[in-house]
């Protein structure tokens, strides 16, 4: 799983953002800002990660159970699928 390379996450404000590149900035209106765990999740999925991969990150840095870290990745993918990030 990774995110198109048609966005971008970039932090402005203290507050990390996905902005589109190329063609879908008229495609796409507006951001998506993210908060901590998000943007950590979204570097991994820059570098190709399996959704087990994902879950690992989750527990190992945020100390959730695997049932809560599964629970939060799957809302947080649908979101980024939901608005086209995800290839």
């Amino acid at each position: 799983m990774k995110v198109s390379a048609d966005f971008i996450l970039r932090e402005v404000a203290d507050t990390w953002v996905v902005m589109p590149l190329r063609t879908n900035v008229l495609d796409f209106s507006g951001m998506v800002r993210l908060n901590n765990s998000g943007a950590m999740l979204w570097k991994i999925l820059e570098e190709g990660a399996s959704r087990d991969e994902l879950i690992q990150a989750m527990i190992e840095r945020y100390d959730v159970s695997e049932e809560q870290a599964e629970r939060d990745l799957d809302e947080f993918l649908g979101v980024l699928n939901k608005v086209g990030c995800l290839v």
